[in-house]
């Protein structure tokens, strides 16, 4: 059975780049739960960072309070300078959100669909010249015409991407984005990030694919509210014993959850 790793496992990254993200002992309970307990790592700009853990482990609770959609209970975190807590319009208006189940409108056009978003997000006279951003940057030019309730899904995942990037945000959360999707559309996904991420915009992704977690400059796994471990793959890996893969580590930790719920 996998062991936790000691507490130096948890530390910052020292890359010379100003974080955009910060948690500080960020918490927060639901009655007797405490879903998340003293959360505290910094995201720096332009990395590609994974929040990792199986579910119940507090990771999707640690999102909705750095989107701005949950207030902790203590402690605080700021995301593009703006607490998440004190000023969540702020932050709502500084991120993009995209979820395996991104809200695409089946009957409007994929040029429909990104008109419709961008007038959501107030782009009114650059609105034009986002969408032909969008139609080159994530592919889409030769089927702007196409409803999307006809695509593909690798053809969905970037259309959504692009809905959830008109407004340029500084950071943009993925919440299980390639889930479903063939290995082709999965490589291509990757390399459109990579190249936002050379940018400058921070991506925060959760994934239970171990492989893609494998490639992010960094990852956080959490487990039972906690965070247990922060830093490179490689880092992680080496925290938790010689030999293991990220998926041994996820595995592990996930039928530990599940021996738990069923002790109970």
């Amino acid at each position: 059975m996998v062991t936790e790793p000691g507490r130096d496992a948890i530390h910052a990254h020292a890359a010379g780049r100003a974080p955009v993200v910060v948690l500080d002992s960020l918490s927060k309970r639901f009655g007797a739960v405490q879903a998340v307990s003293e959360a505290s790592f910094d995201i720096l700009a332009g990395e590609v960072f994974g929040i990792l853990g199986p579910n119940g482990s507090g990771k999707t609770t640690t999102i909705r309070m750095l989107c701005g959609l949950l207030l902790p209970t203590a402690g605080r975190a700021t995301v593009a300078g703006h607490d998440v807590a004190a000023e969540p319009d702020k932050v709502k208006a500084s991120i993009g959100y995209m979820s395996q189940a991104f809200g695409l409108y089946r009957d409007l056009t994929v040029a429909e669909n990104l008109r419709f978003y961008g007038g959501l997000y107030g782009l009114e006279g650059e609105l034009a010249g986002r969408i032909d951003w969008a139609m080159e940057r994530m592919l889409l030019g030769e089927i702007r015409d196409r409803f999307a309730g006809k695509l593909s899904g690798g053809q969905k995942q970037r259309l959504a991407l692009a809905c959830a990037l008109l407004h340029r945000p500084r950071v943009l959360f993925l919440d299980e984005p390639t889930a479903g999707v063939d290995p082709g559309a999965r490589r291509l996904f990757w390399k459109i990030i990579r190249s936002l991420a050379a940018e400058g915009t921070t991506i925060i992704v959760t994934t239970h694919y171990m492989d893609e977690a494998e490639q992010f400059d960094r990852v956080a796994f959490m487990f039972r509210g906690r965070l247990i471990a922060l830093g490179t793959p490689t880092e992680v890996r080496a925290s938790f014993g010689a030999g293991l893969t990220l998926e041994d580590i996820f595995v592990d930790l996930q039928e530990q959850e599940q021996g738990q719920e069923q002790g109970t």
